[in-house]
């Protein structure tokens, strides 16, 4: 659960906004103007700020410049039914994350947040970078964790191509890691010192996306031009218009012929990483990315699996973040115990990476006596082991918090049930073989006995 705060002088767009935020579990503070804003945002250090361009006592621009001045790790975006793509580009080059033009769908503002909250994605002028010049994301370094033999397969390749020019794609679940492993390209190559830019597919409109990608003319306002000699990383490739894939396509194939000729300038002397949450080679099957473009960005392809499917990388990343967390707040770091290492270890991951984030960030908010235990881990992790029997190993739902008695039961009418099955309904072989008595049996199936002489006598 996030803070939001939403500043809006239309009252009815206010509470429509506000109602979706707190729909996605948030915390919500809802104000009019831009001072209530400022007061709001001075007072809770909100971790997401929604505001539109125009509001009565302030323009939405100025509170944006006063978030990334007074709380750069708020993250921003602005809404308006009266901007521009150059009221877009001066909202995203003062930090925020995103642009969202009224009228707009319930669903895009909810993606938005998603996106924006999302572990690892950050505010754009929130880095150490103060002479920034455009929307996409400038990434601190950071440390790519992995002791799997699948993360030990794309240490080697990165040790590889580090230097090599061509492009690059990697493809993985949303959440699983893909722009680390990028930077980790970018910081093992002779780049590392030149800039390492950031563009988000899904969060732009389409005409924002196309000039920052292709700029208005000269080329030099382009994501290409600010990262000259470093790297770009095109996250959600997979999400790029049909149109701009083709201009891309072009773009690409000209970067090619004029580095094979020697006379590729600086502005568009970039290592190019696209990354995609699907398989583009099925979206090529669908017509819905383009083949040429795809044998393009596909030159270096690197999976990057999920974490359910790299169990020996889930403590030390845990323990990365209960590091992150204890220099963040400058306390004693925690250690985990073995049975809630154990369940770490025993759950599946579906959001990957940042779901394992935030679950280290709930059990630091929990923990007592410097220790992580289960019960300060979600209870969707803690519902979820894996037992090791004699013969097998068996995955269990544990729905940790109900009363013994009521998990027994529901125990024993699955097993009951599937009893019947193996004996094609009859009670009689059922109750004999679960060495009980017919009364016993329609009791624990929860049917009353003189109710089923009645039926019987009715058939």
């Amino acid at each position: 659960m996030a803070k939001v705060l939403i500043i809006d002088d239309e009252a009815p767009i206010l509470n429509l906004m506000s109602k979706s935020c707190r729909q996605q579990g948030h915390e919500v503070s809802s104000v009019q103007t831009g001072k209530e804003g400022i007061a709001t945002l001075d007072a809770e250090d909100s971790d997401l700020m929604i505001v539109d361009l125009l509001i009565g006592d302030m323009n939405g621009l100025d509170l944006i410049r006063y978030s990334r001045d007074k709380h750069p790790n708020t993250k921003v975006i602005m809404v308006t039914g009266n901007g521009s793509i150059e009221t877009a580009i001066e909202a995203m080059r003062l930090g925020a994350f995103d642009y969202l033009q009224k009228p707009f769908e319930l669903a895009d503002l909810q993606k938005a947040v998603d996106l924006a909250l999302e572990p690892g994605v950050s505010r754009p002028t929130a880095e150490v970078e103060t002479d920034y010049q455009g929307s996409d994301i400038t990434v601190t370094p950071r440390t790519l964790i992995g002791e799997s033999e699948k993360m030990k397969d794309v240490f080697s390749v990165i040790e590889k191509i580090a230097d090599n020019p061509s492009p690059v794609l990697l493809e993985g679940e949303f959440g699983s890691g893909k722009q680390m492993v990028a930077r980790s390209i970018h910081n093992a190559s002779h780049r590392v010192d030149s800039p390492f830019k950031v563009l988000q597919c899904s969060s732009l409109p389409e005409d924002l996306l196309e000039f920052e990608l292709f700029g208005s003319g000269g080329g030099r306002d382009t994501i290409f031009a600010r990262a000259a000699g470093g790297t770009v990383l095109l996250e959600e490739i997979h999400l790029l218009p049909i149109r701009l894939q083709s201009k891309l396509d072009g773009y690409l194939e000209s970067v090619t012929a004029r580095r094979n000729s020697g006379d590729l300038p600086e502005t568009m002397d970039v290592r190019f990483i696209a990354s995609s949450a699907k398989p583009l080679d099925e979206l090529v099957n669908e017509s819905k990315f383009r083949e040429d473009l795809f044998y393009k960005v596909s030159i270096i392809p690197i999976p990057v699996a999920p974490l359910r499917n790299r169990k020996d990388d889930i403590i030390p990343l845990a323990e990365y973040f209960l590091q992150q967390y204890a220099d963040r707040t400058k306390t004693k770091l925690l250690t985990i115990d073995k049975y809630a290492t154990r369940l770490l270890e025993g759950y599946s991951w579906p959001g990957n990476v940042g779901e394992l984030q935030n679950a280290i960030e709930r059990a630091c908010a929990f923990a007592e006596k410097g220790v992580v235990r289960p019960v300060d881990l979600p209870p969707k992790v803690a519902q979820k082991v894996e037992i090791t029997d004699e013969d097998e190993r068996t995955t269990h739902h544990l729905p940790i918090g109900t009363r013994l008695s009521d998990f027994v039961k529901k125990q024993e009418k699955i097993f009951i049930r599937e009893t019947l099955k193996y004996n094609g309904g009859s009670r009689e072989k059922t109750a004999s073989m679960l060495d009980v008595s017919i009364a016993t049996l329609y009791r624990k199936m929860g049917v009353k006995l003189e109710r089923e002489k009645v039926l019987k006598k009715a058939d």
